[in-house]
């Protein structure tokens, strides 16, 4: 596990859309605790087995929670954005990492202790429901992508992962290479290949040397499984206001 550094910059604490979500009085309790860091890309947070000693509240970070098999092969199991947080379910008992937490999408995160988060959620009863809210959105999305996992074409699966990352970033353009797309999707490069290929061809997406822009969105979400809006609306009912606005139908000059 490497040290996340601080952020030379003060960011603004309230990017983060779960923060953002807390009435003026609860964040008052945790906004001293909070520090500001920078998350360079492939930054490991923790390692499978590791003790988690802070929560991260990404602002425009992506960070995945990822599965190293025994022969080396990684698959994604959950995606921390700015509607969210990271290392608090897996602290609840054990406080040991389910797995790899690594930095997809550099950018910046307010970290806390868990210690000063426990306690302010102890004593913040707004605080608290907020995040039994959002584990329950995080355990619903979980259960929504394992599904999709076993039974969604590539195609389908590959245009909601690219959807989902573009809901998290500010820019149209993501630094996503196909080694990259097939690790987190868990399938074989040339799958992945294949498939961007053809969603290129339909104008969807144009692809650059270690990235992919988005030209289409709209085309995308047709494209997409139905898991992707399913999980907008787990989002939606269960903390309205923290995920991205549905895109109506825009194209590449608006984010989704």
């Amino acid at each position: 596990m490497s040290i996340p550094q601080r952020s030379p910059v003060t960011a603004s604490h309230r990017t983060n859309r779960l923060l953002a979500a807390l009435d003026p009085e609860s964040f008052a309790l945790l906004e001293s605790h909070l520090e500001p860091v920078n998350l360079p890309l492939k930054q490991v947070l923790y390692e499978m087995g590791d003790p988690i000693t802070h929560a991260y509240f990404p602002h425009d970070a992506i960070i995945s929670l990822v599965n190293v098999m025994e022969d080396g092969h990684i698959v994604e199991i959950g995606v921390f954005g700015r509607e969210g947080v990271l290392g608090l379910l897996s602290a609840l008992v054990t406080r040991e990492a389910f797995g790899r937490y690594i930095v997809q999408m550099a950018g910046t995160a307010s970290r806390i202790r868990f210690e000063r988060l426990t306690e302010v959620q102890q004593t913040c009863p707004t605080l608290r429901q907020l995040i039994l809210n959002y584990g329950e959105a995080l355990l619903a999305q979980t259960f929504q992508t394992v599904s999709c996992n076993a039974v969604h074409p590539v195609e389908a699966r590959c245009c909601r992962w690219i959807l989902a990352m573009h809901d998290r970033a500010d820019q149209n353009t993501l630094s996503l290479t196909h080694e990259f797309l097939s690790e987190m999707l868990g399938v074989q490069r040339s799958s992945v290949s294949v498939v961007t290929r053809t969603l290129q061809t339909a104008g969807l997406i144009q692809q650059s040397r270690g990235g992919i822009t988005i030209t289409d969105r709209a085309g995308l979400e047709e494209t997409a499984c139905e898991c992707y809006g399913r999980i907008r609306q787990i989002y939606q009912r269960l903390l309205p206001g923290t995920y991205s606005p549905p895109s109506c139908g825009r194209g590449s000059s608006e984010l989704g």
